[in-house]
């Protein structure tokens, strides 16, 4: 259980990834994403597993939401400044991924509450 202090010390945000790159680097399938958080925020990167659910076509140009207070980390080589938020089906034999997005479009930096 987390108390609703810890929940609201997260800062999540809508943001649009505005570029899809393979991270060769990885040992596992990753993209580098570029997401652009609008003016207060500005542009960050990801580092995101999401490869083998989705094509860098698919994800070009879509709204997301992203926690973007987490500490900056270096993953296989490369920067990632945020997490974007998926849920998955916990499936060992078949896994679903699915990348959370606003229903509507939404102003980038849009706080979520």
């Amino acid at each position: 259980m987390v108390t609703i202090n810890e929940f609201m010390a997260l800062d999540m945000r809508i943001g649009r990834i505005v570029d899809v790159q393979d991270h060769e680097g990885a040992r596992k399938p990753m993209y580098r994403l570029r997401v652009d958080l609008g003016p207060e925020l500005g542009v960050r990167n990801l580092v995101a597993g999401i490869k083998p659910w989705y094509t860098k076509e698919e994800l070009a140009g879509r709204l997301i939401v992203m926690v973007v207070n987490l500490e900056p980390k270096i993953i296989a080589g490369a920067p990632s400044e945020g997490m974007l938020l998926a849920a998955d089906n916990g499936s060992a034999d078949n896994l679903i991924v699915s990348i959370l997005q606003p229903d509507k479009e939404m102003p980038l930096g849009s706080k979520i509450h």
